[in-house]
């Protein structure tokens, strides 16, 4: 259950075979390139960008930077508000607390 499961190698080759070789002549022999086999061709299609598409993914781009600075603005205003409120609120309970103690 825990083992894991390895997919099917579908482009494993099959084991070179050795051929043995015959003494031939220095002029007779000739340079060979290694055989190497064709890369597998891909099944995804290809993304092809033209100006018209470009333009709108800058465009896309640009809207959500926007959109995005816009939120995190908005966020900061509402801390500092926020901060704000609370510091008056402490100014006025202080007063109001050094009032009552006066009154005594």
């Amino acid at each position: 259950m825990f083992t894991p499961k390895y997919p099917i190698q579908d482009t494993a080759q099959p084991p070179a075979t050795v051929q043995p070789q015959t003494a031939a002549p220095a002029s007779a022999v000739q340079a060979t390139a290694p055989v190497v086999p064709a890369a597998p061709v891909s099944n995804r299609p290809t993304i092809q960008l033209t100006p018209g598409s470009t333009l709108a993914l800058v465009a896309g781009g640009g809207a959500v930077v926007l959109v995005v600075g816009a939120v995190l603005v908005s966020m900061l205003l509402a801390v500092a508000i926020t901060g704000v409120s609370v510091a008056v609120v402490a100014v006025v309970l202080r007063s109001l607390v050094k009032d009552l103690q006066k009154g005594r």
